[in-house]
C-alpha cells in the first residue's frame, strides 16, 4: 500500500479502524463482568473461610468442598481476564499496525491478519473458559438447592 497522500486518505484509514475499536469495547465490557464475577467469588471464599472455625463434622466437609469450587472458579475466571487481555492488547497492536500501514511504503496486510487472527483465538478461549466456569457456578448452586 502507498504511504496516505490526502487528507481523504487519513479519514478512510481512521473509518477502517473504527471497527476494531468497537470489537475493543465488547472486550472491555466482557473485562467488566468478569471482573465482578471474580470479585464474587473471592468474597464468597472469604465468606466460608470465616465460617471454618465454626464448622464441623458435614458442615465442615461442605465448607471445604465449597472453596475447592471457588478456587477452581477463580482460576478459570483469571484465565478468562488473561485471555480477554491479550485479545484487547492484540486488537489494538491491529490498529497501531493498520495505521502504520498506510503511512510506511511497507506491505502489512498480512501481519494485521495474524492480529486479528490471534485476537479472536484469543476471544474464542476466554469464551470457551468463561463458560466453563458460568457451568460450575450453575451446577453448584444447583447442588445447594437440592
Amino acid at each position: 500500500m502507498n504511504p496516505v497522500a490526502s487528507f481523504g486518505d487519513i479519514t478512510h484509514v481512521i473509518q477502517l479502524a473504527v471497527a476494531p475499536v468497537f470489537l475493543l469495547t465488547g472486550v472491555g465490557t466482557l473485562l467488566v463482568v468478569l471482573t465482578n464475577r471474580l470479585g464474587r467469588a473471592v468474597d464468597r471464599s472469604r465468606v466460608v473461610e470465616n465460617l471454618l472455625p465454626a464448622s464441623t463434622g458435614e458442615g465442615l466437609a461442605a465448607a471445604h468442598d465449597e472453596l475447592k469450587l471457588l478456587a477452581r472458579r477463580t482460576q478459570l475466571i483469571y484465565a478468562a481476564i488473561t485471555l480477554a487481555v491479550f485479545c484487547a492488547l492484540f486488537i489494538c497492536l491491529l490498529i497501531a499496525v493498520a495505521f502504520l500501514d498506510a503511512f510506511v511504503a511497507a506491505n502489512l496486510s498480512g501481519a494485521v491478519g495474524i492480529l486479528f487472527v490471534l485476537a479472536m483465538l484469543a476471544l474464542i478461549g476466554c469464551l470457551v473458559v468463561f463458560l466453563r466456569e458460568i457451568f460450575l457456578a450453575v451446577t453448584s448452586a444447583r447442588r445447594l438447592m437440592r
